[in-house]
């Protein structure tokens, strides 16, 4: 149903009732355009301010900058922030190691109450916040809607599970004992998110954390750190006490190294590429001196994600899936369809209805809500480019392959399809990130099967079949950590569908899900002999 606005669930004290997604806005409503096309121009008014590091609670400056460019406009700065190098570090552990005191024996309650009061004020905001999405990442205004209703799912979720994990039971009762089993949380965080959903996969990662008592060196990627100042903003307005979040932007190579390898870090929670997570893994993997624990690693990583469509399937809704997968954000998620396997029966067939159905997907500014719109930025246009003229050698090009010019400025690429492309190909290996689907003909569902599991990713997948016997087998064979039946591969759903994936995917660590907090919890088991 069309709604103006996500409706405002007010909160009394602990929230009470079944744990609901956040609504989408329906913008086919022409007030709800009306009031994001407002929001749209209250947040241009607010480009190329300069944002503070938080450490501890202060404002700190450093004589280096990050700005933050819209990649629809790149003359546009959305922002100007701090760039935190060594120096910070220090700085940062120290204050989070002295929040951590008195916030890891804060109650659960209070805790789960500022998630809650954050998700309110995160609410009443919902599309501001939408429309900085828009100018940072260039998100359109459905998969910016996606990205803060995710957000305030994770609000309510996490809030909610750390109350019942505080009501955690042993399965049994020694007589003579009073046994209990306690999840407490572990230390400092480093905390280190992606740009693609640069406030859901941030909030989420730096929700859990603190919602289970530890505090936080937030680094958000350079691309997009101006919704990640808003949200500590936002934080800091509903209570937050200083030094439980550290606002630090800055470069990978100097500060987010050194957070890694510090021996005060007692975890790592970590979404991009697979390189960097990689990278993290093995930093965090080396006993500093100092270090008495061994650093826990929460890894969620790259994808290479295949629709399957069998012989029998809807082709239909296949072509309009396969699609949406590929192409919604610019094919800028890690479960994007990046492959789609199809049986070679309706091989041609579907690949003429998919040609029709990407040249129909109008390219253009967000803030014009243009179904598809630029990439990130020049490095990874260029990058993508390049893997469309190797596409072009390889295989056949169905449509796209172009930087579109006539846009201007902005980063903008044709929705891209190129056909023929064989297994083991680089471009059926490799993860582009952007708007370039590969086609691949298989000669069953077999063949199929085994061209989608031959990867080192295992992130999503999908099956287009009407057939009960394949489905049971997809769901017992095909690897990966989510994987959808007759629908897309993307749109994964707080509480629905827990996210994470297998092998060089990450350490499938199933963030929206009942497993999370235990990531970023240790268990203390207490057996009390009572006299």
């Amino acid at each position: 149903m069309a709604t103006l606005e996500a409706p405002v669930r007010p909160r009394s004290g602990l929230h009470s009732g079944p744990f609901t997604t956040e609504p989408f806005f329906d913008f086919r409503n022409e007030e709800n355009a009306r009031r994001m096309r407002s929001a749209i121009a209250k947040v241009r008014s607010q480009l190329a301010r300069e944002y503070d590091l938080i450490i501890g609670g202060k404002r700190v400056k450093t004589p280096d900058k990050i700005k933050s460019l819209n990649p629809a406009k790149p003359s546009e700065i959305v922002g100007i922030h701090q760039k935190a190098g060594k120096d910070q570090v220090e700085p940062a552990m120290n204050a989070a190691l002295k929040a951590f005191e008195s916030w890891s024996r804060t109650s659960v309650e209070e805790r789960a109450s500022l998630l809650f009061r954050l998700g309110d004020l995160l609410r009443q905001r919902k599309m501001e916040f939408m429309a900085w999405l828009v100018f940072e990442v260039s998100k359109n205004w459905a998969e910016a809607d996606a990205d803060i209703s995710e957000t305030l799912d994770f609000c309510e979720f996490y809030a909610r599970e750390a109350l019942r994990l505080a009501k955690t039971q042993t399965p049994i009762q020694l007589p003579g004992e009073r046994d209990s089993l306690l999840y407490i949380p572990l230390g400092v965080g480093a905390v280190i998110p992606p740009w693609n959903f640069p406030c859901a996969i941030m909030a989420g990662m730096t929700l859990a954390s603190i919602v289970s008592g530890n505090t936080v060196i937030l680094k958000p990627s350079s691309d997009s750190p101006t919704i990640a100042a808003k949200f500590v903003e936002l934080l800091e307005e509903v209570g937050m006490p200083e030094g439980v979040v550290n606002f630090c932007p800055g470069a990978g190579a100097s500060f987010g190294d050194a957070v890694v390898a510090h021996p005060k870090t007692r975890y790592v929670a970590f979404t991009g590429s697979r390189e960097v997570g990689l990278h993290i893994n093995k930093t965090a993997a080396h006993q500093a001196p100092g270090q008495i624990w061994i650093k826990r690693t929460i890894l969620e990583m790259g994808g290479k994600d295949a629709i399957i469509v069998d012989a029998d399937a809807d082709i239909d809704a296949a072509v309009e899936g396969v699609a949406q997968a590929a192409f919604g954000f610019q094919g800028q998620k890690c479960s994007a369809c990046s492959r789609a396997i199809i049986d070679e029966r309706i091989y041609d067939k579907l690949l003429e209805q998919l040609k029709a159905r990407v040249e129909k997907i109008k390219v253009g500014d967000p803030a014009e809500n243009a179904p598809m719109a630029a990439v990130i930025n020049e490095g990874a246009m260029k990058t993508i480019l390049g893997y469309i003229e190797s596409g072009k050698k390889d295989g056949r090009l169905i449509t796209g392959g172009e930087r579109i010019a006539e846009l201007g400025e902005g980063y903008f690429i044709q929705p891209t399809v190129i056909a023929d492309i064989q297994p083991k190909s680089r471009l059926e290996q490799e993860e582009i990130f952007g708007p370039v689907l590969v086609v691949i003909k298989a000669r069953g569902f077999d063949h199929a099967l085994q061209i989608a599991n031959d990867t080192e990713f295992g992130l999503t997948g999908a099956v287009y079949t009407n057939s009960r016997d394949k489905i049971d087998r997809a769901i017992a064979e095909f690897h990966v950590g989510n994987l959808y039946i007759n629908r897309k591969c993307t749109g994964a759903m707080v509480g629905a569908h827990p996210f994470g994936g297998f092998n060089m995917s990450g350490t499938d660590s199933k963030s929206g899900g009942p497993d999370y907090l235990y990531l970023f919890t240790q268990a203390k088991s207490v057996g009390e002999k009572l006299v």
